[in-house]
């Protein structure tokens, strides 16, 4: 099984800790701890505005990834990829 991507900020999940948690408390494979808790979304964000929360860890992700966004690079990214994500394409 390849790496799971946050279905709502793109993160890659590995580690179980990583993973958010439905109502029951099981594990959530869709959506990372951030962004999801208790069965619920932890932010009432747009796509806009979780895009603009992600771009701000774009040197975490430089860093993580052996890459050189820069932040407008890395919105403009990110514009093309979270269409694709469960969260968003109700909203697209």
């Amino acid at each position: 099984m390849g790496t799971k991507f946050c279905q709502s900020c793109g993160m890659p999940m590995i580690a179980s800790e990583q993973f958010g948690k439905n109502e029951n408390g099981s594990i959530n494979e869709d959506y990372c701890s951030y962004c999801f808790q208790n069965g619920n979304f932890t932010q009432d964000y747009t796509m806009e505005e979780m895009i603009e929360h992600c771009a701000q860890f774009t040197d975490e992700f430089n860093k993580g990834n052996n890459t050189n966004y820069t932040k407008k690079e890395a919105i403009e990214e990110m514009k093309k990829f979270f269409p694709l994500l469960k969260r968003w394409q109700q909203q697209v």
